[in-house]
């Protein structure tokens, strides 16, 4: 019964871990911007098929490249989704800031694009995607550098756009014969990802069986919280960062450049989605709605633990992930045992879907009692 508790324990702590890491960039975004981004779970699918993709490249290599491509693919997952994060930030939330409710539902809406953007993805549409981006922001670059045509500067923005999807329309029109530029990458099917033949193992203590590749996700999450403290506190972009989250107006008065910090942290925080998505693919397979099993409990991570701190969001992932284990597991009805009433109650939530719907249930009760999360905000913080 110890050994059956502490193993479930421990892969509660893992699935806590991956939860952790996502929710210390999601964290970092709504402290900072107060942006409610609904598509940090699409960041993290996108994470978790760039290390699909990783995978069958150092498959087709052999030898040291797959047993080492996990730590190409979390770079990888990390710089391409904090580059997703970056042109969603500059292209989209610029402009809401301040307005939650569009925000909440301009991110949802760029979550289904995502979420469709995976499940059609070709060569066709990302020749189509690259043509009209070449011909529209290389037009918009020729615009800006011409003051003289200030003066009909949207007209000639929109004739760009109209022409610049017209062509790429008709480009992929031209090439929608070929059957190879229409096959779609990934489909609506989940792809599984096979784990170095490292991390396949495990060790036994005490009797508790201990998978190497939950350790190492738990070693990841190690890594990240330490880097993003470290980041936070002993960089010049860290303090800049913590200056805009204290005091935007005062911090744009003394010369921080709060849209440049504003573009950095959504990145970091997108990078940060990426780094979880790869750690998500060891843990299960991976398809287009892999990011939305874990975007509510990470919003739940986030308010739990207090906005903006990191301890509390420490405690609150740890904890939220190991209760949800314990209970969806049957672990906790099988430690009841002896009381019968209590484990009839707890069967009825040992799946993962009413394992989740107890522990929303337990944190409304808990905010009931503690609205600011385990460690709210408190002082001047509070009333910017």
């Amino acid at each position: 019964m110890l050994i059956g508790f502490l193993e479930a324990v421990f892969n509660g702590i893992s699935i806590g871990s991956v939860l952790l890491i996502a929710a210390l960039g999601l964290a970092i975004i709504f402290g900072l911007m107060g942006v409610i981004n609904m598509a940090h779970g699409e960041l993290m699918m996108f994470g978790a098929y760039a290390t699909f993709v990783v995978q069958n490249v150092c498959k087709q290599l052999g030898g040291v490249w797959f047993d080492l491509y996990i730590f190409l693919a979390l770079i990888i997952a990390f710089l391409f989704t904090a580059v997703v994060g970056l042109i969603l930030e500059k292209s989209v939330i610029r402009y809401l800031y301040g307005r939650p409710l569009e925000t909440l539902l301009a991110t949802w809406g760029v979550s289904l694009i995502f979420q469709q953007f995976v499940r059609s993805v070709n060569w066709l549409l990302v020749i189509g995607i690259a043509v009209f981006g070449l011909l529209f922001f290389g037009g918009l670059r020729i615009l800006n550098s011409r003051p003289n045509l200030a003066r009909v500067r949207n007209w000639m923005v929109s004739v760009l756009l109209f022409l610049s999807l017209g062509i790429s329309i008709a480009t992929g029109n031209l090439l929608g014969t070929q059957q190879t530029l229409t096959q779609p990458w990934f489909g609506a099917q989940n792809v599984d990802v096979t784990a170095p033949t490292w991390l396949q193992e495990g060790i036994s203590l005490g009797g508790v069986q201990l998978p190497f590749a939950r350790l190492f996700i738990i070693a990841l999450t190690i890594i990240c919280v330490a880097g993003i403290y470290l980041f936070l506190q002993r960089s010049n972009w860290g303090l800049r960062i913590r200056a805009v989250t204290q005091n935007r107006s005062m911090s744009a008065c003394l010369g921080i450049p709060t849209q440049k910090v504003d573009a950095i942290t959504f990145a970091l925080g997108s990078g940060l989605a990426g780094v979880a998505g790869c750690a998500i693919s060891l843990l299960g397979s991976v398809g287009p709605n892999t990011g939305q099993n874990y975007i509510i409990d990470t919003f739940m991570v986030v308010v739990v633990g207090g906005v903006g701190n990191l301890a509390g969001t420490i405690v609150a992932a740890l904890g939220i992930g190991t209760v949800n284990f314990l209970i969806g597991s049957g672990t906790l009805a099988f430690l009841l045992s002896p009381i019968q009433p209590l484990v009839d109650f707890f069967n009825f939530f040992a799946t993962t879907s009413m394992a989740k719907v107890m522990v929303f249930a337990l944190i409304i009760a808990f905010l009931q009692w503690k609205p600011g999360g385990i460690f709210p905000q408190k002082g001047r913080t509070v009333d910017v």
